[in-house]
């Protein structure tokens, strides 16, 4: 019988992974150079968090690999339900905020944790597309490259993680999607996913892998297109939508900041610049307008 893969193996694979998808998103950007910010845990732990800023195609962007331990605390215990005394949870985390309002913000995460007590583990993760402007094709395109992902894995993926997205990427207060979802999934085992752990780790490797070249496609139909200072506007108040999710809602921000996570890295998701206009007037017709109206319905994106 093959021995399943390690927690070493996992967070060594996973900062593999953080370098990998820094060097593409450098090639693709084509200007900007990412740092690296090296930072410790006192309750065990540390990691790596890479930003890049003022790039050719990126504003603002960070990938951020973490790989952290110690005592399951009473906050972790009474949101997770747990059974066990010492943890372990290792992840990357990316969000890129481009300059040109006509390419999108985009998310990724993928994340795996486990407690000591020999048979608690999970994997979580998973890519979301939020554009200032949406176009229904790219929207569609970006879709179906997730899909392929997840249906060399299990045919079922995609047709239970999309749903997933769309709930979980939602703004109650605002009545609308915060942008087109993707994928969202979380407490994955090989219970839930019919396949073993080795597999949803790969599954979660390539997720990774595919990131940079399905931005890639999505950044190269916008980033050459010129801007009015209408649409720069309109860029910071989407923006802002995406600063109210994060701060209001977002279950991984409230329980990084709950429960003593590093802050810079935690915020690391916002943008530099974000407006909020009060009572902003939508011309009827205008490609605003049509935004406002795909993100406040439930969209089937592929056929």
């Amino acid at each position: 019988m093959n021995k399943m893969i390690s927690n070493e193996e996992i967070v060594q694979q996973f900062r593999e992974l953080q370098l990998f998808i820094c060097n593409e998103l450098e090639r693709v950007d084509g200007q900007a150079k990412f740092s690296e910010d090296k930072w410790d845990r006192k309750e065990g732990g540390g990691g790596f968090t890479r930003t890049i800023k003022d790039g050719e195609l990126i504003e603002k962007g960070g990938v951020a690999f973490s790989s952290v331990h110690g005592p399951v605390s009473e906050i972790m215990r009474k949101q997770l339900n747990l059974e066990g005394e010492v943890f372990s949870a290792t992840g990357v985390s990316i969000v890129l905020h481009p300059k040109n309002p006509h390419v999108p913000i985009i998310h990724m995460n993928v994340r795996y944790f486990e407690l000591d007590n020999g048979k608690t583990y999970w994997f979580g993760g998973g890519i979301d597309l939020t554009p200032h402007y949406i176009v229904k094709e790219h929207a569609s395109l970006f879709h179906q490259d997730l899909k392929t992902v997840c249906d060399n894995y299990n045919s079922d993926f995609y047709d239970r993680f999309k749903p997933w997205a769309d709930k979980y990427f939602f703004i109650p207060h605002r009545n609308e999607s915060r942008g087109i979802g993707g994928i969202f999934f979380d407490h994955l085992d090989q219970n839930n996913s019919s396949i073993s752990k080795d597999g949803i780790f790969q599954f979660c490797l390539d997720l990774g892998k595919n990131f940079p070249f399905i931005y890639e496609k999505q950044a190269n139909f916008g980033r050459s297109k010129s801007f009015t200072e209408q649409e720069l506007l309109w860029r910071n108040i989407r923006r802002g939508r995406y600063v109210e999710f994060n701060l209001v809602n977002d279950k991984g921000t409230k329980f990084g900041l709950l429960s003593g996570g590093r802050t810079e890295s935690i915020l690391m998701s916002l943008p530099n610049e974000a407006q909020w206009e009060y009572c902003f007037d939508i011309k009827s017709g205008s490609k605003e307008e049509e935004t406002l109206q795909i993100l406040s319905t439930e969209t089937k994106w592929i056929n």
